[in-house]
């Protein structure tokens, strides 16, 4: 059989759209100058940065003083978490923060039912990414408590088990979107009504701890991002996930927080990310952002025509609505197939709140990594789970927190399809799937 190549592990990383190329370009040659700089050049690069940070504004659902440009979702994931736990921490002895470069609030927190002697509470899942889970652990370490809540065998968390976990010196919960593995998505706006109902009912003001953040990474292709009809206070996104540049994140932090930043020096990104932006990627994550939202560039509904806005948008979600469903099929079609045609296989994640494009399986007795090895010499790449994680040979947390063993862990698989993949490539994949497994078994 001819030996083709398979594009399957786009939860990992997406090949760069065109037009997103395009975009970037000028930016990286004649259009050089810093925003900073009060020149013509600098103004230009200055120009295109509030172009880009206005589009992502629009898509988002926010104003663009709340959009915070990084270097990547595992940066925004960090600002988001070391940002409001060190921003809002208990009065402890520390140096005096920099001036201008943030501020540091001494939240008084009452007493109460399980608070420790720590200096603040955190909340989040035991299968997050471990761009949330590590920071987690590093606060731990500064004298901070941290709640991991289990998620089920399909990796759901429910309000309830957020409600109960809740305490009066919680700074922050954080809970993924949609799972960068298993590609379970998560009930965020719910979860995030339980805090607000939490809020309401001890006095809590809006601009006070707890605070909801969301890693929406992989959930951005293809799922609502809109952050009021979510309700998060923050929410990280990146570019390399939806077609855009890698090296290229963001994170929404809602009007009146007040978070610490985590790198110090000129003051930019409204004292939060100091360092000269990263002009090209911002406006490839821009414009990323916009082509798969279908927003239009700079469209200002204030100033267009109501009908041509409504539009533009309805047209939009249908073309979004229609690769999200030619999506789901192929998933669906894979999925069936390697059930069908290869045994001791088990599905990983909920069987319908799931991204449309991930699938995740367990095939018992073989090994995750040889596996991919032979997938690899018929032309087919996928991956064992995060690609951030692939320096380790450690079995996937993800899995194990589905209540599955190491060795089912080990033993799973991660098929992430895209823009580019086509059903001749779902049937070529499985032709070839089943003899690799029979292979496997036998040594």
């Amino acid at each position: 059989m001819e030996k083709r190549t398979i594009y399957l592990d786009h939860a990992a990383a997406t090949p760069l759209d065109p037009r997103i190329k395009e975009a970037m370009l000028p930016y990286l040659d004649s259009e050089y100058g810093n925003p900073s700089a009060i020149y013509s050049v600098g103004r230009m690069a200055k120009e295109a940065l509030d172009n880009a940070r206005q589009t992502v504004a629009q898509v988002l659902g926010c104003t663009a003083s709340e959009v915070i440009f990084t270097g990547s979702g595992t940066e925004s994931d960090n600002l988001a978490i070391f940002g409001v736990a060190r921003g809002y921490t208990r009065p402890s002895p520390q140096p005096s923060p920099i001036k201008g470069e943030g501020v540091s609030v001494q939240f008084p927190s009452p007493r109460g039912r399980g608070e420790g002697e720590g200096r603040g509470h955190l909340i989040t899942t035991n299968f997050e990414h471990h761009a949330v889970l590590n920071p987690c652990k590093a606060l731990e370490k500064e004298g901070y408590e941290v709640t991991y809540l289990k998620v089920d065998r399909d990796g759901l968390i429910t309000p309830e088990q957020l409600k109960a976990a809740i305490r009066p010196d919680t700074l922050l919960v954080s809970v993924i979107y949609a799972n960068n593995e298993i590609g379970t998505i998560e009930p965020i706006a719910e979860l995030a009504r339980a805090l607000r109902e939490w809020k309401k009912i001890h006095d809590r003001k809006e601009n006070d701890p707890p605070f909801f953040h969301t890693d929406a990474c992989q959930a951005a292709g293809y799922l609502e991002i809109n952050v009021k009809n979510l309700g998060v206070d923050l929410m990280t996104i990146n570019g390399s996930k939806i077609y855009g540049p890698k090296g290229t994140g963001a994170l929404y932090v809602r009007r009146g927080l007040r978070l610490k930043p985590l790198i110090y020096g000129g003051g930019q990104e409204f004292k939060l990310r100091s360092g000269t932006e990263n002009v090209a990627g911002i406006v490839g994550l821009a414009k990323a952002l916009e082509i798969t939202h279908h927003v239009a560039a700079g469209l200002q509904p204030a100033l267009a025509k109501a009908l041509e806005v409504t539009h533009n948008v309805a047209a939009g979600r249908e073309l979004e609505h229609m690769e999200s469903e030619r999506i789901t099929q192929l998933r669906d079609k894979l999925i069936n197939g390697i059930m069908e045609n290869v045994p001791g296989t088990m599905l990983n994640g909920h069987a319908t709140k799931r991204l449309p494009n991930n699938i995740n399986i367990t095939i018992l007795d073989i090994e995750g990594e040889a596996m991919l090895l032979y997938l690899d010499e018929y032309g087919i790449c996928a991956s064992t789970g995060s690609a951030c994680d692939s320096q380790t040979s450690e079995p996937s947390h993800v899995i194990q927190a589905l209540g599955k063993s190491q060795k089912d862990a080990r033993s799973s698989i991660r098929f992430t399809l895209g823009r580019s993949t086509t059903e001749t490539d779902i049937n070529y994949v499985l032709n070839v799937l089943p003899e690799i497994v029979q292979k496997l078994r036998k040594i």
